[in-house]
């Protein structure tokens, strides 16, 4: 999601986006405690993509753009689509995002994109077998242009 900008400013989500890392080693983690489940997903970071509108550098206005992968037992399972708006010089930012799960349906998430390089999302929605899911998550940003992604996931 965001992750070389997001150490500094924000992240992926992030969703946010970095270097992609081909040949990444994913890992998996489905629970199910009757009340929801836990999905974990390794994350190779999208190239950044920023675009400046406001004044040169960071400052409210400006956006990022991510698309990153998603692989779970080193398989690629979907990705992750956002965008993240800067609020303030610093980077901190405003990000929404859907986790797209290649026939299983979708998950949308929000968070506040500011360092450190754990982040927590609200899942706020989805589709197909996620439809109305709840839940948080959490980013974690590694130094290698990838992370990890847990989502636990809510059934309302």
């Amino acid at each position: 999601m965001v992750s070389g900008l997001r150490y500094t400013a924000a992240g992926a989500v992030l969703v946010a986006s970095a270097l992609l890392i081909p040949g990444a080693v994913a890992s998996a983690r489905p629970s199910d405690d009757g009340h929801g489940r836990t999905l974990q997903f390794h994350v190779e970071f999208s190239p950044l993509n920023y675009t400046d509108f406001g004044e040169p550098g960071f400052s409210a206005a400006d956006v990022i753009v991510f698309n990153d992968t998603l692989f779970q037992g080193g398989e690629r399972v979907g990705h992750e689509v956002g965008s993240c708006v800067l609020v303030d010089t610093s980077g901190t930012a405003n990000c929404t995002g859907v986790v797209v799960l290649d026939g299983r349906g979708t998950i949308t998430f929000a968070f506040e994109n500011a360092p450190p390089p754990e982040k927590t999302l609200a899942i706020t929605g989805g589709t197909g077998e996620f439809r109305s899911a709840g839940g948080e998550g959490t980013l974690v940003e590694d130094v290698d242009q990838t992370g990890t992604l847990t989502l636990s996931v809510d059934r309302h």
